[in-house]
């Protein structure tokens, strides 16, 4: 009886050494992809005003947590019965990657002061800044779903030839760690600002080092967003570059003298710029004929 509760203990010990093992190794082929989904989350989750942020990313995180409960069940029964899916689902995604970010850079360029004018909160009554805040989370946790498809098939790829526990646990780990983790520095960076008026608040004197900490904090965080908000556009055409130049393999070979990294952002702007244009084509044409209706 003793000697089985030990052998029992000891297929524990194995398997709990082999998920750590190829978590080290799922980890490291998902490290790029989580920093990008820092990024991007980060700056999805700034601009709400200070009392809003933490529930907003409570919401945001609740969202990604069911993206994650959605995604990983699935995953693994396409992965074993109709890996073609996942490939064409990434895609999908990718396109939609690369939309997002080409619309950014889009608005930067030709409607800043119009952008700028339809953000800000301060001329917003109730109702518009809650179906903002709204919008907001709806648009974040989309993005979140798409990279955590990237994130999960990732890990996934490098742990198909472990057994099929292996597998779940070590995925399921690198999953959790994806929202846990990455919410959580997003948390940090979000209240920046609320540390540093507390350090304010608690020194002893304008010259103090922590009155100097606490302002430092203050005026760091709106250029930390700023940065982020490039970063984060940056990574959503990075990745899906990157998600096109990996899985169709005609890009990479028509174009295999060209640095990686290069080809995958030209392959992100190529493919969002694309689908800008094939999505207002639609929007377009659709206000085109609703116009033609009411005539």
């Amino acid at each position: 009886m003793a000697s089985g509760f030990f052998a029992v203990l000891d297929d524990i010990t194995v398997l709990l050494d082999d998920v750590a093992t190829m978590g080290k190794v799922a980890a490291k082929k998902t490290s790029s992809i989580l920093g990008d989904d820092l990024a991007v989350n980060a700056e999805k989750a700034s601009g709400f005003a200070s009392e809003r942020e933490l529930p907003v990313l409570w919401a945001i995180s609740k969202g990604s947590f069911l993206n994650k409960v959605i995604i990983l069940p699935i995953a693994f029964l396409l992965s074993a019965y109709m890996p073609l899916t996942i490939i064409i689902i990434l895609l999908i995604g990718g396109a939609y990657l690369g939309y997002e970010g080409v619309e950014k850079i889009i608005s930067w360029i030709f409607h800043k002061g119009h952008q700028e004018s339809q953000i800000n909160i301060s001329e917003m009554t109730e109702q518009d800044f809650i179906e903002h805040e709204k919008s907001r989370v709806k648009s974040a946790i989309l993005t979140d779903f798409i990279l955590s498809i990237e994130i999960i098939i990732i890990a996934l790829g490098s742990v198909l030839k472990q057994p099929l526990l292996t597998q779940i646990l070590v995925v399921s780990l690198i999953a959790l760690v994806a929202t846990v983790g990455v919410y959580g520095l997003v948390a940090i960076i979000v209240r920046m600002d609320e540390v540093g008026f507390k350090l304010i608040q608690k020194s002893k004197g304008k010259n103090s080092l922590q009155a100097k900490l606490g302002l430092m904090l203050v005026n760091a965080l709106p250029k930390v967003i700023q940065l982020l908000s490039v970063i984060g556009t940056v990574a959503l055409i990075f990745v899906a570059g990157g998600i096109f130049v990996h899985n169709v393999p005609y890009i990479h070979h028509l174009f295999h003298s060209v640095n990686n990294i290069v080809l995958e952002i030209i392959t992100g702007l190529s493919v969002g710029f694309v689908t800008f244009l094939i999505v207002e084509g639609v929007k377009s044409l659709k206000f085109f004929r609703k116009g033609k209706s009411k005539a």
